[in-house]
């Protein structure tokens, strides 16, 4: 195995509960009877334009996207400006144990670039990595295989040579498709049995990766 390649929003940063916070946020302002937590958890791993698509067929006549950006946007802002991004446990000891031993890294993460680059930054990790893909880089979004195959290609590795770390359906349909080793670290999301028998192993935290690649 050659190289290790990241999701970025519940998996490396407790990043999806801040986007509960901002939907409910927007949806108190807008008048909208829904759930942050139904709207973020339905769509994990998608891209903003396929996520939209889940929330126009949800929400229908009222949904509006100018307004959802701004009610959502001003809660990130003001929250980013207050707050470090939460690093999820085991992050750093991971990546240093990636660097010790010469694995290749990279993140596929279905935010765009500013995005990516903002929690990476924040965390002081910007360059720590050999490759970053993001959502607004592909045409097809996750659970197509595209982002990990790109990912690879960026790298120089075959995907069976690559580990992917996941913790939404989305984004291991889209690893497995790849072709990846594919390791679950749940977060929102526990898993199903139909995915699970899929997968390379499935460990509570970075640090179980550790663990399993020293195997």
């Amino acid at each position: 195995m050659k190289a290790v390649i990241f999701d970025m929003d519940g998996l490396m940063f407790d990043t999806e509960r801040v986007h509960i916070q901002a939907w409910d946020y927007a949806a108190e302002r807008l008048g909208w009877e829904c759930s942050g937590t139904d709207m973020v958890t339905l769509t994990l791993g998608m891209s903003i334009p396929k996520a939209e698509e889940v929330w126009r067929g949800i929400l229908k006549e009222r949904y509006d996207r100018d307004r959802l950006d701004k009610f959502t946007s001003e809660f990130l802002v003001d929250y980013f400006e207050n707050n470090t991004v939460p690093v999820k446990k085991g992050l750093f000891e991971l990546l240093d144990f990636l660097d010790e031993n010469g694995y290749k890294k990279a993140v596929a993460s279905s935010t765009d670039i500013r995005g990516v680059m903002r929690n990476l930054k924040s965390a002081g990790i910007e360059n720590r990595f050999d490759a970053l893909v993001t959502g607004d880089m592909i045409e097809h979004s996750k659970p197509e295989p595209d982002i990990f195959l790109k990912a690879c290609e960026l790298l120089e590795v075959e995907p069976s040579k690559a580990y992917a770390l996941e913790d939404s359906r989305n984004g291991l349909l889209s690893a497995l498709s790849a072709g990846c080793k594919t390791i679950m670290v749940p977060d929102l999301w526990e898993g199903e049995t139909e995915i699970d028998e899929r997968l390379f192993a499935k460990c509570e935290s970075l640090n179980g990766v550790i663990e399993i690649i020293k195997r």
